[in-house]
C-alpha cells in the first residue's frame, strides 16, 4: 500500500469511529425538511391545542432559546371580554408565555397599541391578568419608545415602530382571526399595527401593501393565529355573540404570508383572496400556495 493509500483507508477508518450508526451526511437538511410547514390543531382546551400545535412544529426550543428577551404581540385591541372574540384568547397567549419561559426565555413582553384604552383592554381581554400570574412582563406602550424606521416598502418608505419589538431577541406573533371593515380579516399580518405609532388610519387608503411593507421588516420567530373563536361579522371589535363561532383551533407556523392564507379559509374564503397575502406572496415574504406546503392536521 502506497503512502496516499494508506493515509486514505486511516481517515476512512478513523471516520467510522466517531460517526454513530445510521448517521447520513445531509441528515440534517433532511430532518429540517421534513418538518411541518403549518400545524393545525382542534380541541377543547386552548391551551393544550396551543402546545400541541407548537409541539408539532418541532417544539417551542426550535423557537425561543435560553436567555432569549421575547415579545408575544396578540391582538389587545378592544375593551370587550374573550367570548367576544374582537382579542386574543388568552388561554392561548399564557400558555405559549409558559412554553417560552420552560424554554429558558430571560423575559416574556408583553403589549399593543390598542384602540380602546389601555387599561379597560388589557383587563377586559384576560390577557392581562392570565400572562401576569407566569412572570410576564405586561406594560402600556411608552409613545417615546417609537422610533422612526426606513421601511422602504411600496408605499411606506418610513414609518414610526416600537422599539421594544426591534429590539427583541424573538417574536412570537399570536393574532385572533376575524373581520375586518377595511382589510376584510384581522390575522398576522393585520396584528402588527399594534406596534405602528402614528396616525395608523393614514395607511387604510392602501392597507394590504402597507402591512406588507410592515411585515417585511418585523420577521416572527412564530406565528400562533388564534381561531379558538372568531369574529365573522361586525368586526373588528365586534359586540354581540350573534357574531362569533366557535372552531376551537389554532393555526401555527413560521411563514406570514402562509399561516394568513390558512386562516383565510376559515372563514370560507380561497387562500389568496387577501390583497395582502397576494402581495407578500408575489414579495417573497411567503408562500401562499397551501398545496404546495406540508401542513399537520390534529384533532386532541
Amino acid at each position: 500500500m502506497n503512502r496516499r493509500h494508506f493515509m486514505k483507508a486511516a481517515l476512512v477508518t478513523g471516520a467510522a469511529a466517531v460517526i454513530p450508526s445510521g448517521w447520513h451526511p445531509f441528515a440534517s437538511l433532511l430532518q429540517a425538511r421534513e418538518r411541518e410547514d403549518l400545524a393545525v390543531v382542534r380541541g377543547p382546551s386552548p391551551a393544550r391545542i396551543t402546545r400541541t400545535a407548537i409541539d408539532a412544529l418541532g417544539g417551542i426550543r426550535r423557537f425561543i432559546g435560553r436567555g432569549d428577551v421575547v415579545v408575544i404581540k396578540p391582538n389587545i385591541g378592544w375593551d370587550r371580554t374573550p367570548e367576544y372574540a374582537a382579542n386574543t384568547n388568552p388561554e392561548v397567549v399564557a400558555e405559549i408565555v409558559r412554553l417560552c419561559f420552560e424554554a429558558g426565555a430571560k423575559t416574556v413582553k408583553i403589549f399593543d397599541n390598542p384602540v380602546s384604552d389601555a387599561r379597560r383592554t388589557y383587563k377586559q381581554s384576560g390577557i392581562a391578568d392570565a400572562a401576569a400570574v407566569l412572570g410576564a412582563k405586561i406594560t402600556y406602550m411608552d409613545e417615546r419608545k417609537f422610533r422612526d424606521i426606513a421601511l422602504k416598502g411600496q408605499v411606506l418608505k418610513s414609518w414610526p415602530l416600537y422599539t421594544e419589538v426591534l429590539e427583541a431577541d424573538k417574536i412570537v406573533n399570536v393574532p385572533i382571526a376575524k373581520v375586518h371593515g377595511i382589510a376584510r380579516l384581522t390575522l398576522g399580518m393585520k396584528n402588527w399595527m399594534g406596534v405602528m405609532g402614528g396616525y395608523r388610519g393614514r395607511i387604510h387608503q392602501r392597507v394590504d401593501e402597507s402591512l406588507v411593507d410592515v411585515a417585511m421588516h418585523i420577521r416572527p420567530a412564530l406565528i400562533v393565529l388564534d381561531a379558538v373563536r372568531i369574529l365573522t361579522d361586525n368586526g373588528p371589535q365586534g359586540g354581540s355573540l350573534s357574531d362569533v363561532r366557535r372552531l376551537d383551533t389554532v393555526v401555527a407556523g413560521t411563514d406570514q404570508v402562509a399561516v394568513d392564507a390558512y386562516g383565510t379559509t376559515l372563514f370560507g374564503m380561497k387562500e389568496n383572496a387577501l390583497g395582502c397575502v397576494r402581495i407578500g406572496h408575489k414579495a417573497g415574504l411567503g408562500n401562499m400556495n397551501l398545496t404546495t406546503q406540508k401542513i399537520k392536521k390534529i384533532q386532541v
